[in-house]
Formats: C-alpha cells, sequence, structure tokens
C-alpha cells in the first residue's frame, strides 16, 4: 500500500475528519443527500466531492482486512470469471458483489473484499486488475 499513510488526526486539518462524518451521515440514511450531510458537518459540497474518494477510517478491530473495489466491466463471457479467479490466486476473500444490467456493452460491478491474507499490497491487486481483459475500470473506494 505505497500509496496510503496511516496518520492520526491530530496534525489533520478537521476538513477530513468533516468528510468522514458526512460520508457516514449519507450512509446511515441520517441524512438524505450530500447537500444535507455537508451542512450538517459544516463543509461545502466542493471539498466533500474532493476529498471523498481519498480519506477512509479504519475500523480499529480490523484494521487492514477489507477493501470495497469498483469496476467497469465489459459483457463479455468469462470477464467477472477472470477477474474472481484473479482475487482468488491473490488471497483475496470475496464477501459481497454487487452488478448492474450490462448497457452499453459494459456492467458496473462492486466488490466487497476480505483482504487480510493478501498475497501483496492492495494497490499492486488493483493495478492488476486494471491489466485484466474486459476491464475498463477499476478503482479502490474504501480501505478498512
Amino acid at each position: 500500500m505505497k500509496n496510503y499513510l496511516i496518520v492520526s488526526k491530530k496534525i489533520l486539518p478537521d476538513v477530513y475528519e468533516k468528510v468522514i462524518e458526512a460520508r457516514n451521515l449519507i450512509n446511515s440514511g441520517s441524512a438524505k443527500s450530500i447537500s444535507e450531510a455537508v451542512k450538517a458537518v459544516g463543509i461545502s459540497r466542493s471539498t466533500y466531492y474532493k476529498y471523498k474518494d481519498f480519506v477512509f477510517s479504519p475500523d480499529e478491530n480490523s484494521i487492514g482486512r477489507k477493501a470495497v473495489v469498483s469496476m467497469m466491466l465489459k459483457h463479455e463471457k468469462g470477464v467477472l470469471s477472470n477477474v474472481l479467479n484473479y482475487l482468488s490466486q491473490e488471497h483475496a476473500n470475496i464477501l459481497t458483489i454487487n452488478q448492474s444490467i450490462p448497457i452499453n456493452g459494459k456492467a458496473s460491478v462492486n466488490v466487497s473484499l476480505d483482504i487480510s491474507d493478501l498475497s501483496k499490497p492492495i494497490d499492486e491487486v488493483v493495478a492488476e486488475m486494471k491489466k485484466l481483459k474486459g476491464t475498463t475500470q477499476v478503482k479502490l473506494l474504501s480501505v478498512e
């Protein structure tokens, strides 16, 4: 995980924690929209969008154990199977898979993973997934 650091929030600007708070309000249903969530925590929408994909809060009991990966896959036979086989080879355990109906020959797929036994850092796994046949976008959404 070369691109990630664990940093005490004591030395960071409050805005990062507020982005996480806003995301939690949205995910819990306490806020019905992003606008409502950012207003409740006191940040702008642009600040939320700027940092939302880059700031995560680790769970104390499972730091580094779960990840969510989003990808766009071509609607071709065996593409999802190849992705799942690759993840298995890297010792990732699939927790959930959510796939949309293919539109214009592509389907959105979100996969949550247990990465506690991963054979290499998650950022390297994501980089390799981008090279698999039929993957058009691969993005690490969160890590716990």
